[in-house]
């Protein structure tokens, strides 16, 4: 291996996120990742170039998606020479498609690629039964019309009964949002907290794209120009009315469709380089990617699915000699309020950063202020693969306005993992 060089991040784009069935309910992810990847071509004068790697993810997709990253890379404006290659990790999937790009330009394997994902809720695949199957594989093997025919002997309509993705953990059968209100009453989290850091979201987005801070950020796609699920004139009384989403029996729920993500339609992209490389083609190098970390949890055993971030930052921050107060902004995905209460919270336990983590003292308080400062998958939106590089494109823009600084990155994913990164200007 060569030695580590820096990993330059030149910014990127994405497309408007949209709710499910509304805007993209047609468009399915390869059309997103397109549009996406072809914008981000435009914005960097790609048109032709052979780069090192286009890493794409799609969490669900259809199996004629194989290889998502090399086909929209084919249509993206790119060289037909530039190999494409497609990840997934829930939803970190697009952090960790930057990661490995960024780990090829720092080996010096590749000197410029794209990283990016694409998700959408409305187009996912339902797939029948085994029964269906094999009848169909059999009847398509069948050399004439009597045997095809001949292999639906028996049918039953209960065979046409189909089955669509698993919102469930595979191994608890709790979906994410259980998880979390289990998290929520674990640490105490209360609705009221929870509501207002949602509307919190939605007021910072907001006023970023009030400000132009996405005029360069976000594409226009299908008549669309910001995310539909931005809700500025909302008020805490609104968000107040409504009612648990996921425990609706005990009384005790505090998760609501307000302070959760939504299912969402979306795709994102960011373009990294070698500092060689970006010099050459003339292009600002707004931060650069300085370490990233993944670690899990046992949550089959009563650790909270979510908390996966919780431990992966400190392990990356011991590393690096850093502080939880070195950053000067924190990008924390909100799959849930409550998710990102219960992270912060578990960082200033004194007894949880002892016992779990094996520190001699907590990491200490965040300044709330200073975290997703525009806004961030509350408001958003959370297209499960599209949502890390959208916080990358975002931080970086941000960094390069307040010119210089550090942001720590972190997300939780399903199947209890959490990738976190630190971008430095």
């Amino acid at each position: 291996m060569r030695p580590v060089r820096p990993v330059a991040v030149l910014g990127g784009v994405r497309i408007p996120f949209c709710r499910q069935n509304t805007a993209y309910a047609d468009v399915g992810n390869l059309g997103m990742s397109v549009r996406t990847l072809g914008a981000l071509v435009e914005k960097f004068s790609l048109h032709g170039q052979v780069l090192g790697e286009v890493a794409m993810g799609a969490v669900i997709k259809h199996s004629s998606d194989w290889n998502l990253g090399r086909e929209a890379a084919l249509s993206s404006g790119l060289s037909p020479l530039t190999p494409g290659i497609t990840l997934q990790r829930a939803c970190g999937t697009s952090l960790d498609s930057l990661i490995t790009v960024g780990n090829k330009i720092a080996t010096g394997q590749i000197e410029a690629g794209i990283g990016g994902g694409s998700d959408s809720t409305s187009d996912v695949p339902i797939v029948y039964g085994k029964a269906l199957r094999r009848r169909l594989l059999a009847a398509n093997a069948a050399k004439d019309f009597k045997g095809k025919l001949g292999e639906f002997r028996g049918f039953s309509l209960g065979e046409l009964k189909p089955d669509f993705p698993g919102v469930a953990e595979p191994r608890t059968g709790k979906s994410m949002g259980e998880h979390c209100e289990d998290m929520a009453k674990q640490w105490n989290i209360g609705r009221d907290s929870q509501d207002e850091w949602a509307l919190s979201s939605h007021l910072k987005l907001a006023a970023a794209y009030e400000r132009g801070f996405f005029d360069d950020l976000v594409v226009s796609f299908r008549g669309v120009s910001r995310d539909n699920n931005l809700r500025p004139d909302s008020s805490l009384e609104k968000l107040a009315t409504l009612k648990p989403a996921f425990d609706r029996t005990s009384g005790r729920g505090t998760l609501t469709a307000a302070n959760s993500t939504p299912l969402t339609d979306g795709a994102a992209a960011c373009l990294l380089a070698s500092d060689e490389w970006a010099a050459a083609h003339g292009h600002e190098v707004l931060c650069y990617l300085r370490d990233a970390h993944v670690a899990a949890v046992d949550f089959v055993h009563g650790e909270g699915l979510l908390m996966a971030p919780t431990v992966a930052v400190p392990q990356m921050l011991a590393r690096n000699g850093l502080t939880l107060q070195d950053f000067d902004f924190y990008e924390i995905h909100e799959a849930f309020a409550a998710q990102v209460l219960c992270t912060l919270r578990a960082w200033e336990s004194e007894e949880y950063c002892r016992t779990r983590l094996g520190l001699d003292a907590p990491l200490g308080r965040i300044d709330p202020d200073r975290i997703n400062p525009n806004g961030s998958s509350l408001a958003t939106g959370h297209p499960f693969a599209a949502t890390g590089a959208r916080i990358v494109a975002t931080a970086a823009k941000e960094l390069a306005a307040r010119g210089g600084g550090r942001c720590l990155v972190s997300i939780c994913t399903a199947g209890g993992m959490g990738v976190v990164a630190i971008l430095e200007r």
